[in-house]
């Protein structure tokens, strides 16, 4: 009786250690499987990178001839004439501290204001004024010292002392107050010519490098 409940008892013993062996079998990963885990980690890695995105095009300066392109247009000008005229109007405001383009061809100065001839213009006209077409020069207002050249007009309505760029031949109404006196200043500022208002005239600016309008 004893040896039967042994031999029972280690029967038990050994099916209970063989599904135990078993279930450890089917739950534990054998050698180079794959658990989730890892599936997700190489569903993450095997995503295509993110590659660089193009440079963006840098675009093109807007030139200061842009906002005035309708004045040039209305006034018959071709693309390349604007542009020999903005090249002009450059030139000018390198050369005027504190100047400013306030048109297609006239800069505000700290004086009052410089007007360049537009190509196919004899005399120079604001291109955004009345009578733009420059077939005859524009009056001098009442108060003003206007220097006319080939080209080129300056209109001084403030008092001060300007440097004066030019050279060659023009003229010149000084329309100011009666018995106003400009001055035409040397390089060293001593006096080279006065006009005293109203008077027009003829002058050589060549040797003129400053002027006083009162």
């Amino acid at each position: 009786m004893n040896k039967i409940r042994t031999f029972m008892l280690r029967a038990t013993v050994g099916v209970f250690a063989a599904g135990t062996l078993a279930a450890g079998l089917m739950t534990a990963p054998t050698a180079g499987a794959r658990t989730s885990q890892d599936v997700g980690r190489q569903a993450v890695t095997a995503q295509t990178p993110v590659t660089a995105q193009a440079p963006v095009t840098a675009q093109a300066p807007v030139t200061a001839q842009a906002p005035f392109a309708a004045q040039t247009q209305r006034a018959g000008l071709t693309p390349a004439q604007a542009s020999e005229l903005q090249g002009r109007v450059d030139g000018y405001l390198a050369e005027e501290p504190g100047g400013r383009q306030v048109s297609a061809n006239r800069i505000a100065t700290r004086g009052g204001d410089l007007v360049v001839a537009a190509p196919g213009q004899r005399y120079a006209r604001d291109l955004a004024g009345p009578g733009a077409s420059g077939r005859a020069p524009a009056a001098c207002a009442y108060g003003h010292l206007c220097l006319y050249r080939p080209g080129d007009s300056r209109d001084y309505y403030r008092c001060g002392t300007y440097s004066l760029p030019w050279v060659g031949d023009g003229t010149f109404n000084n329309n100011q107050t009666r018995g106003t006196t400009a001055r035409f200043l040397n390089s060293d500022r001593s006096i080279r010519w006065t006009s005293r208002a109203p008077q027009t005239g003829t002058a050589t600016w060549t040797g003129v490098f400053y002027v006083v309008p009162c």
